[in-house]
């Protein structure tokens, strides 16, 4: 289950995340080499800069989200040569982007920042908090107070995974479905039928699943799906026009491609012809559940939608 949430985390961020195009990210390890880590290599320079025409920085994406930066941060950051004082600065900016999120309305109480921090420096960090090489760190001020307990290598690699995925999947919630309005579901009172369908509440507290501007897309499902099931599918001879149904989730609700067909329709009619009246329009077996994705697969090909999505 995790890993199908990080592939799709991933996709969406590579296609959407960026201001010029796609930028392929792999979690966590190009988020993780974006926060620019350091070449120790370049032993002769005093700081390391990332090339900026070429690179693309975990606080570009942020910036292009979210239309603003943190504050001590910018796109292009150098870090010292010195590895605990780079583990430092890594973890000051990851300390920084959590209380960001944070104060964005992110839900992020269990991610540390050094849970973001690269192997090498994690493991820097560990001895520098568990007394390998605290007496030189004592005079420095840069110890926190807080109790510390340190994940060996492959416990590591897994939780820093699941966090960058929580960072990400935070960061959607509170910079892109904000985006959401209310004025993209259609008049309840244009149709009798959809006067007769239960309705979803958006209000705030409505749900412990889901937020409102999640449940207002579940209503725009719903509205679009009773307004266009009748028009897509008038001339079916693969079940004739689908039931009404009350849509209330993400996956259950989706899984026969009626609904997403639906929708699509409501705004490229031409597919409905040469794709989707070719549908079930009442699936019962595997086969005719995967013909219906392969339908609606074809579809986002032949308006360029490539969004990557597999049947």
């Amino acid at each position: 289950f995790f890993q199908k949430t990080l592939n799709a985390v991933q996709s969406w961020f590579t296609l959407f995340g960026w201001s010029k195009g796609q930028n392929p990210i792999s979690i966590p390890y190009s988020l993780r080499s974006d926060v620019c880590i350091v070449q120790l290599t370049v032993a002769q320079e005093k700081n390391f800069k990332r090339r900026v025409d070429k690179d693309k920085s975990l606080y570009e994406m942020l910036l292009n989200l979210n239309g603003q930066s943190i504050l001590g941060i910018a796109a292009s950051q150098s870090l010292s040569t010195d590895p605990v004082e780079r583990m430092f600065q890594l973890h000051w900016q990851h300390s920084e982007l959590l209380s960001f999120l944070k104060r964005k309305g992110a839900h992020l109480p269990h991610i540390m920042p050094e849970f973001l921090l690269a192997p090498e420096d994690y493991e820097l960090w560990s001895e520098v908090n568990t007394g390998l090489r605290r007496a030189s760190m004592r005079s420095s001020g840069k110890l926190s107070g807080r109790r510390t307990f340190v994940l060996e290598n492959r416990t590591f690699e897994t939780m820093s995974k699941r966090a960058w995925t929580d960072v990400l999947l935070q960061m959607y919630k509170v910079f892109v479905l904000p985006r959401v309005s209310s004025r993209m579901v259609p008049d309840p009172s244009s149709s009798e039928s959809l006067q007769n369908m239960p309705g979803i509440k958006s209000e705030p507290l409505c749900s412990n699943v889901y937020s409102r501007y999640e449940r207002t897309i579940l209503i725009w499902l719903n509205k679009n799906y009773e307004k266009n099931r009748k028009i897509v599918w008038k001339d079916s001879e693969r079940g004739g026009i689908p039931p009404m149904r009350w849509i209330v989730n993400f996956d259950q609700d989706l899984l026969d491609g009626l609904v997403l067909a639906a929708q699509m329709a409501g705004y490229c009619p031409y597919l409905i012809p040469t794709h989707f009246i070719k549908m079930y329009t009442n699936p019962r077996t595997h086969e005719q559940f995967l013909h219906n994705a392969l339908i609606f697969v074809k579809a986002l090909h032949t308006i360029n939608m490539d969004l990557d999505i597999k049947v």
